[in-house]
């Protein structure tokens, strides 16, 4: 059974969601996981990403890997979508095979049949749409003042880890905004603290819960 890393703090509210979600599907299928978990700083991350530094955010990260390989996991984890901004500079840095949240969205998105999303996030992702990652996939960027307005409130969720059904019905409306607009088929759920808020049962749009995927991707790989 494989020992999996996680490098936390990446948000705290990420974090304690994946960790959650982990233990109890492994519990659902009688295993105890083998996890290590390491604290990273948000703010410091985030600083590095707003300023373009992406080879010193690689270099961060890779440091925490170090870490986890050091207490015997053999697969590394990063439960936030944004620092997968600098994966192409973290891999090869990267003391561990890194499980990564595009893969099992790629293999969801084909098994739907969808061609063209959008994604709601952080304002680095929004901008960014996963930074060509998507290899074969339409992305929709939202307008301008609708990245702001979810980048702040994703920003807030990230913050205080609380919302209320007044986000969730601005989010809707933007969501249908979309669709309307541009023929968006989906949303990507990007970024994991929207979980204190809804899933893709409660979002009330077309929607694909990329942490529900990596999570399930990650439970696999502990369980098999």
């Amino acid at each position: 059974m494989a020992s999996v890393g996680i490098v936390g703090g990446l948000g705290v509210g990420a974090t304690v969601h994946y960790y959650e979600k982990i233990t109890s599907a492994c519990k659902a299928r009688g295993v105890a996981p083998d996890l290590a978990i390491v604290h990273a700083d948000v703010d410091y991350g985030q600083a590095l990403v707003r300023d373009g530094k992406l080879g010193a955010l690689a270099q961060y990260l890779a440091a925490f890997i170090e870490r986890l390989r050091k207490a015997g996991a053999t697969t590394a984890v990063l439960p936030a979508i944004t620092p997968h901004i600098c994966l192409g500079e973290l891999a090869p840095r990267a003391s561990l095979p890194i499980l990564n949240i595009v893969v099992p969205t790629l293999a969801e998105i084909a098994r739907r049949g969808v061609g063209k999303v959008a994604l709601f996030g952080t304002t680095f992702t929004m901008e960014g749409g996963l930074w060509g990652l998507l290899k074969g996939v339409e992305i929709v960027k939202p307008a301008p003042d609708e990245i702001a307005f979810i980048g702040a409130l994703y920003q807030r969720l990230l913050d205080t880890q609380a919302g209320d059904a007044g986000d969730l019905a601005d989010l809707r409306r933007i969501a249908a905004d979309l669709q309307r607009r541009t023929g968006v088929e989906t949303v990507l759920i990007a970024g994991t603290d929207f979980a204190v808020l809804f899933d893709e049962e409660t979002a009330g749009f077309p929607a694909i819960d990329m942490a529900r995927l990596h999570i399930a991707a990650i439970v696999e790989r502990l369980t098999t």
